[in-house]
C-alpha cells in the first residue's frame, strides 16, 4: 500500500498550484466587482424595473454626446448629467461623460460609488429634498417607475428643482402619460420610442423640451 507521502505533490508543484489558485480567486473577485460596479444587475419587477435594449441605450447616449460637444465648445467644461430611475443607461452615459449622477431607489446600484444617490420620488414634496442639487444639471434623462399622475408629477417637481435654466430634458415613459408630461414639465411627445430587453404591454414614448427626433437624425 502507498503511503500518504507518495500521494503528495512535489513542493515546487504545490507552490505553483497555490499561486494559480490565489490568482484565480483574485480574478474572480475583480470580475464580480466589475460586474456590480457597472450596473449589470437583473431587473427587479417589484420596483417596476425594465432595462432598455442596446439600441435604445446607444441612441440616448448619442443624444447626450451631441449636447456634450456643444456644451464643451461654449463652456469649456463637461455638462452635468442626471439619470433618474434609469440605471441601465449608466454605463453608456459614463463612457462619454465622467460627470454623471444616478438617482435611483434600488440600493444595489450603490456599488458604483459616488455617482449613486438613493432617490425616492415620494420625497419630492419635502421642501428641502435634494436642495444640494438645485439648478445643478445640464442634461437629464428620467424614466419614472409608474404610469400615474402622482408619480409623473412628483418626478416633475424633482426635475424642475435640479435642472438649470438651459437644461435639456428627456422623459421616457408610456404614451399614457403624454398629458402629464406636458402639464408638469412642458415636454412634448417625440417620435422616438424607447425599447426594452423584454417586451412590455405598454406603448412607450419619449418626451423632450427640444427636438429630440431632429437631433437623432443628425447624429445617426
Amino acid at each position: 500500500m502507498d503511503s500518504d507521502d507518495d500521494c503528495r505533490l512535489p513542493a515546487d508543484t504545490m507552490l505553483i498550484l497555490q499561486q494559480f489558485l490565489i490568482e484565480k480567486d483574485l480574478r474572480d473577485k475583480e470580475e464580480q466587482t466589475k460586474e456590480q460596479s457597472t450596473c449589470n444587475f437583473q431587473e427587479n419587477w417589484q420596483l417596476s424595473q425594465f432595462w432598455y435594449d442596446t439600441q435604445t441605450k446607444e441612441k440616448l447616449a448619442s443624444i447626450a454626446n451631441y449636447f456634450r460637444q456643444q456644451f464643451m465648445e461654449s463652456k469649456d467644461a463637461e455638462p452635468r448629467v442626471a439619470l433618474l430611475s434609469c440605471p441601465s443607461l449608466y454605463n453608456h452615459m459614463k463612457d462619454i461623460n465622467m460627470n454623471v449622477k444616478l438617482f435611483e431607489f434600488d440600493q444595489r446600484f450603490a456599488t458604483i460609488g459616488a455617482d449613486f444617490l438613493h432617490f425616492d420620488y415620494n420625497r419630492a414634496v419635502e421642501e428641502d429634498y435634494l436642495d444640494e442639487f438645485k439648478k445643478s444639471f445640464d442634461f437629464i434623462i428620467a424614466d419614472p417607475p409608474f404610469l400615474s399622475e402622482e408619480c409623473i408629477g412628483k418626478v416633475g417637481m424633482v426635475i424642475k428643482k435640479i435642472a438649470n435654466v438651459d437644461c435639456k430634458i428627456i422623459l421616457c415613459s408610456g404614451y399614457a402619460v403624454r398629458d402629464w408630461a406636458l402639464k408638469y414639465l412642458d415636454l412634448n411627445v417625440c417620435k422616438f420610442e424607447p425599447q426594452h430587453e423584454r417586451n412590455l404591454g405598454n406603448e412607450f414614448r419619449s418626451y423632450a423640451n427640444f427636438d429630440l427626433d431632429d437631433v437623432l437624425a443628425e447624429v445617426a
